[in-house]
């Protein structure tokens, strides 16, 4: 159950109720509790202070259409994502910072296709102690860098919550792993910013898991949470993973958040990443996630499902195509 309290209830006053309640609490404009979905009817206290009370079927509560039916809009430096805006909004660079040299030419080739946001991690959490971790601070340090030379807005990825607090600094996106959606320390310490967040879903992850990872942030006050369909495992052994664009169709029906999806991470293989991203762009989605790299066949990490340039030049040509057939607009 959310609640919002009217104005004239006290925070000294709000607290003691959602102690009594056992409710989350935030402000965000105005004061709003939440109790576990298990909560059905309000008390004569409860509804003697609220405003607007809301009454949802599961935990999925503040990223579920029950209680808003308008889809979130997420302001990103100089342009937004989801509302009613229309934008789908196309990522790119590649897995790791590996260089300054490497890093800046990713950077060059998105001002020379009008892509605004670059990405590339930092803090790497790899399947295997001994391969390439990354690079950073120094990594984040290069970002920086290049955000302020070309006027990019740059996303990279929290790998564990020793570093959480660089990445809240650095990154005008907090990307928040498959591997990390379990982490409280990174979703408590995302919830209490206010930057953009995008959650992956975990590799093993049920849709509702997902939603209520998202829920963690969303409770801690920060609205701006974007969901990242990436692939999960499934029996297949031929792909990396499986994209599930049933559940990116669950998610556009049942939650509030805007939805960008993964395709390298899914399929793992660059051969297969420009048809599956141009099926996802045909949902109808807030934005896709591709890697690309200046020399593919020498990265450090995720080498084989990344595009090089001229790959992701001509993909990045079609997509505009497929976003407009189905009313959509690639930024």
């Amino acid at each position: 159950m959310i609640i919002h309290l009217n104005k004239n209830v006290s925070q000294d006053k709000a607290g003691e109720l959602a102690v009594k309640y056992q409710a989350a609490m935030f402000q965000n404009g105005r004061t709003v509790l939440i109790t576990s979905s298990k909560v059905k009817i309000a008390t004569d206290e409860l509804k003697a202070v609220a405003d607007d009370i809301f009454v949802t079927d599961t935990d999925i509560q503040l990223a579920s259409k029950q209680y808003s039916a308008t889809k979130r809009e997420i302001k990103i430096g100089d342009f937004s994502i989801g509302g009613t805006t229309n934008n789908s909004v196309v990522i790119t660079g590649p897995c790791s910072v590996e260089s300054e040299e490497q890093i800046e030419q990713a950077a060059q080739l998105c001002v020379e296709l009008g892509v605004k946001v670059l990405r590339a991690g930092a803090f790497k959490p790899r399947t295997s102690p001994y391969t390439f971790q990354g690079l950073g601070l120094e990594g984040l340090k290069l970002l920086d860098k290049m955000r302020s030379k070309y006027g990019l807005k740059i996303i990279t990825e929290v790998r564990d919550s020793t570093h959480v607090d660089e990445i809240i600094e650095y990154a005008d996106i907090i990307q928040i792993g498959a591997k990390a959606m379990y982490d409280h320390g990174i979703l408590r310490k995302s919830g209490v910013s206010n930057k953009p967040v995008l959650l992956k879903r975990g590799f093993g992850t049920t849709l509702q898991e997902f939603v209520q990872s998202a829920e963690f942030i969303l409770s801690g006050g920060n609205p701006n949470v974007i969901l990242c369909e990436r692939g999960i495992r499934t029996f297949e052994t031929k792909t990396r993973f499986t994209l599930d664009l049933c559940g990116a169709a669950w998610l556009k029906e049942y939650t509030n958040l805007p939805i960008i999806l993964d395709p390298s991470h899914a399929i793992g293989y660059a051969y297969g990443v420009p048809d599956l991203a141009r099926s996802c762009m045909a949902l109808g989605i807030d934005g896709l996630l591709i890697e690309s790299h200046p020399n593919p066949k020498v990265a450090k990490s995720d080498a084989d499902q990344q595009l090089d340039f001229a790959q992701f030049r001509a993909l990045h040509s079609s997509l505009k195509k497929v976003a407009e057939a189905v009313g959509y607009r690639v930024i």
